[in-house]
């Protein structure tokens, strides 16, 4: 046996530090230390196990114009949100974390996408489920795969033996936080033992060409549980969200080294596990009866996507001193921004009143386009007047008061007119850049916030 060491690392970046000290001088994070035992010495022999994998060559130096510079090899799945948030498919030696609140679906989804890639050899390693557990959930997806192994293991060595008899061509870890090195002695879970088996499994990945997804857990603060290491350590970090309330689910890219960081993709839960929402637009946008105030539609993009969302606002005396500002799916400071903008620019007594904003759907929107709608509905329900809705709004809105462009907006136009909208309301500034086509939609340019009063009310 080698020599047992222990060290304090910061739970929350982990830093080392030979004792403990309160304020970490790294991430200035108090009271995040914590005692690890780590096994240094003979134990961790340093071999290239991997050089037979696959018949890899040792690596050794080389130059930049001699690298091929060929586009990735990718799997693509059956489930088209998964190619998409991923940047168009699976990268051959990619290494993947998934993270999100437990229950929200992530292990259903996962192992949903294993049991469809019916060419593909993949092994799902789980140190959370029996196998029993793990072929009920397969029984209710409805899926059959010959391709398909289980392995309940949380040793890496055990998990690497195995992974060299079988050759898997993808890996599906569940979870990233059970897992337990040999040559780490602290518990699972805790930041040397995540940062060990990431650093093992990433090693694994990179040099056998194999992707590897890793299913992390989150801390009730809403961040990746373990140390930050983790997420740089990877090549694509992906957040699985959603409200328990609501069915729709939403795969968000948080970093992608293979694509853009802006993509999302739309889930419904279901009895038979997690549908992909190819049309997200008609379930963000309900269906009314009756034209209510305070309701305003905005063309939005996530990514290369345009989705179309219903934003609402109500707006009602204040009863206290103080009146509240409520937001659920849109920036709190932006709206005390766009407030501002309208007491100031349009002399709208909002200083009196209590403003409520919500997102239908359950949905976050950090496009800035979403400004205009925000306006809108805020201004209806100020009056009491519904707006039309067969409108749609697409703007930032400045400081001065003034509507500014937004990019893709021929995107944002061809789905508002796909939907069967008659007015889209934008910037002025964008109108000069729109070819000029045949389109079943009106286009309505505005300059300033009062324009948009006087043209709405």
């Amino acid at each position: 046996m080698g020599k047992t060491k222990s060290g304090f690392f910061c739970q929350s970046c982990g830093f080392e530090s030979p004792k403990w000290v309160g304020k970490c001088p790294n991430c200035d994070s108090w009271n995040t230390f914590i005692e690890e035992i780590v096994v240094k010495g003979t134990d961790k022999k340093e071999k290239d196990e991997w050089a037979v994998y696959n018949g890899n060559e040792k690596r050794k130096i080389i130059s930049i114009n001699d690298v091929s510079s060929a586009e990735e090899e990718r799997i693509f799945t059956n489930d088209a949100e998964v190619n998409r948030v991923l940047g168009g498919g699976i990268v051959l030696g990619s290494i993947v974390l998934v993270a999100g609140e437990p229950g929200i679906g992530k292990s259903t989804l996962f192992l949903q996408i294993g049991l469809q890639l019916q060419e593909v050899v993949t092994l799902y390693i789980s140190g959370e489920e029996s196998e029993q557990q793990i072929k009920m959930r397969a029984d209710r997806i409805g899926a059959k795969n010959e391709n398909f192994y289980l392995l309940t293991q949380t040793n890496t060595q055990t998990i690497f033996q195995e992974i060299k008899k079988l050759k898997p061509q993808l890996v599906i870890v569940d979870s990233i936080q059970t897992l337990q090195s040999p040559y780490v002695e602290s518990g699972a879970g805790s930041v040397s033992q995540i940062r060990e088996c990431a650093a093992e499994l990433q090693r694994f990945a990179k040099e056998t060409n194999t992707p590897v997804f890793l299913i992390g857990h989150i801390t009730k603060d809403g961040t990746i549980a373990g140390p930050k290491i983790l997420e740089h350590m990877v090549d694509t970090v992906l957040q699985f969200e959603g409200d328990r309330h609501y069915a729709y689910r939403i795969l968000r890219t948080l970093k992608n080294r293979f694509g853009s960081t802006s993509e999302l993709g739309i889930y419904e839960m279901t009895s038979n596990g997690m549908r992909p929402v190819s049309n997200p637009s008609e379930i963000l946008i309900t269906q009314k009866e009756e034209q209510l105030s305070g309701v305003a539609i905005a063309a939005t993009m996530e990514g290369v996507r345009p989705l179309l969302i219903e934003g609402q606002a109500l707006v009602t005396q204040s009863v206290y001193g103080t009146p509240q500002r409520t937001s659920t799916g849109f920036d709190a400071k932006r709206l005390q921004l766009l407030l501002a903008v309208l007491e100031k620019r349009g002399g709208f007594h909002f200083g009196t009143k209590d403003v409520f904003v919500n997102i239908a759907g359950g949905v976050r929107i950090e496009d800035p386009s979403i400004d205009l709608a925000i306006v809108s509905a805020l201004l209806s329900s100020y009056e009491d007047i519904p707006i039309n809705q067969h409108y749609c709004f697409a703007g930032e809105v400045g400081l001065s008061g003034e509507i500014r462009a937004v990019n893709r907006i021929e995107q944002r136009i061809a789905e508002a007119e796909k939907l069967g909208f008659e007015k889209i309301i934008l910037s002025k500034y964008n109108a000069k850049s729109i070819a000029k086509v045949k389109m079943n939609i009106e286009i309505v340019a505005l300059a300033k916030v009062e324009e948009l009063y006087q043209y709405l009310f």
